[in-house]
């Protein structure tokens, strides 16, 4: 039985790939594809030696993937960006229109993207003129005209 079991084992370092690459499809953090990698390797190698070779392998080839491919890859996906705005830190910069007059040091509202913004400025702004969002408290966006 225990032969049986060393003669297949590159079916487990398979399965084991395999959840790895499926993992990886809900958090694309690139972390557990280096395991993946780690457990093909582990696989190829395992006609040639035994358990402990493979594990050597697995190993060896997961913390050269974490350590010096992952980096690499982030960093070619990122266009070596260190961060990547999301949500509402993705607007800062963009040009809006005024929806509702801003008062000076008071509050109004924006429209940008069909969705709408409470707004502040230093300076009044009419309904109808553009602004640029320069900061973000919360809901509530700073704007300048534009």
């Amino acid at each position: 039985m225990i032969e049986l079991i060393n003669e297949n084992l590159w079916a487990a370092w398979a399965v084991i790939a395999l959840v790895c690459l499926l993992t990886e499809l809900f958090t694309g953090s690139f972390y557990i594809m280096c395991f993946a990698v780690g457990a093909i390797a582990a696989a190829i190698v395992s006609p040639f030696g035994g358990i402990y070779v493979q594990l050597a392998v697995f190993i060896v080839v997961s913390l050269v993937s974490i350590f010096l491919v992952r980096p690499l890859v982030m960093r070619w996906l990122h266009h070596e960006k260190d961060f990547i705005p999301s949500n509402a830190d993705a607007i800062m910069g963009r040009e809006a229109t005024v929806s509702q007059d801003i008062p000076a040091n008071g509050y109004g509202r924006v429209a940008l993207d069909g969705d709408d913004w409470k707004a502040t400025a230093k300076e009044s702004i009419a309904k109808g003129e553009k602004v640029v969002i320069v900061d973000r408290e919360s809901i509530i966006l700073t704007v300048e005209k534009a």
